[in-house]
């Protein structure tokens, strides 16, 4: 895939070198270093500069980015996929159930990056596997693919600056009310390659904001938010608290009332890394989720996250 960037450059930049100007525009390093071995990869005016030349009011500089090899190792596989938004700097989708993101062992032809890969292939694109923001393998919702190094770069530190705004749905066992946080540190379990736990002395910080929406036979429906990505954040957090998810194997393995946690990526806003329009995607939880919470009562503010 290729895409091309121009850049009007205005009075308050002038003298500027090619690479200040690009970094200001969100451009790594690495990206750079990139841009530097690709044959016009940064051109001012049709012809070819260094990094090191300084930009004048009235030119324009285009960026080239590249990119011909695909992600090695990952399989191009015929599958669904429900993507939301796409244009030529990132992609939406929502993740099914049961789909891992990222290949690993015995998981090599059945994940969302074979998914992609596939559907690249059939458009004749290279794919090059970035997801901004992960999720557990039954976890169902929404996801970031960024399609190439500028905008993933970008996403990625946006990510880091707490800049895109994540918020789930979950159904927790037990009747919790109110809203809140929890600002609980977490770590590995020992042990153990996958369990996590709240842990004080080892842990990295992790917050998670909540807001219980209804109860019903034991249960409640739970819109939480996140300020940090830890592996298995919402579930640890909630079952240290005494919520555990039904349905979670890991941390809550005597309730089968659903066959995975009962945790949804409902909705995302964020800044389009590249236009810097606002962008939101929502998307109704599912209905495994909705079958536990079947007959809530249905006024205005449900009606947002079920319908």
């Amino acid at each position: 895939m290729e895409r091309i960037f121009s850049y009007r450059i205005g009075e308050d930049v002038h003298g500027w070198t090619a690479e200040q100007y690009l970094r200001a525009q969100g451009y790594s390093g690495r990206l750079l270093a990139r841009l530097r071995r690709t044959d016009m990869g940064i051109s001012v005016d049709g012809n070819p500069v260094y990094t090191t030349r300084r930009i004048c009011a009235g030119e324009t500089l285009v960026v080239k980015i590249a990119e011909e090899a695909p992600s090695g190792q990952i399989v191009p596989i015929s599958m669904e996929l429900d993507i939301l938004y796409e244009d030529q700097d990132l992609m939406v989708i929502s993740k099914p159930a049961g789909m891992p993101v990222h290949p690993s062992y015995g998981n090599y032809d059945n994940t969302l990056a074979n998914a992609i890969a596939g559907y690249a292939q059939k458009r004749g694109e290279a794919f090059v596997h970035r997801v901004v923001n992960r999720l557990d393998r039954d976890t169902t919702g929404l996801l970031i693919v960024s399609k190439h190094m500028l905008s993933a770069g970008i996403l990625s530190q946006m990510m880091a600056n707490r800049q895109i705004h994540r918020q789930y749905l979950a159904i927790v066992t037990g009747t919790l009310w109110g809203e809140g946080t929890i600002d609980l540190p977490i770590a590995r379990e020992e042990g153990s390659t996958i369990r996590r736990k709240v842990d004080f002395i080892r842990g990295e910080r992790a917050v998670t904001h909540y807001r219980a929406l209804e109860h019903k036979n034991g249960y409640t429906l739970v819109q939480l938010s996140l300020e940090t990505g830890r592996t298995h954040q919402i579930r640890v957090h909630m079952t240290h608290l005494g919520y555990p998810l039904p349905g979670d194997f890991l941390y809550n393995e005597g309730d089968h009332a659903i066959v995975r946690q009962a945790l949804h990526s409902w909705k995302l806003s964020f800044l389009h890394p590249i236009t810097k329009k606002q962008m939101e995607f929502i998307k109704p939880m599912p209905e495994d989720m909705k079958c536990l919470l079947d007959d809530l009562k249905k006024n205005t503010e449900e009606s947002r996250f079920s319908s």
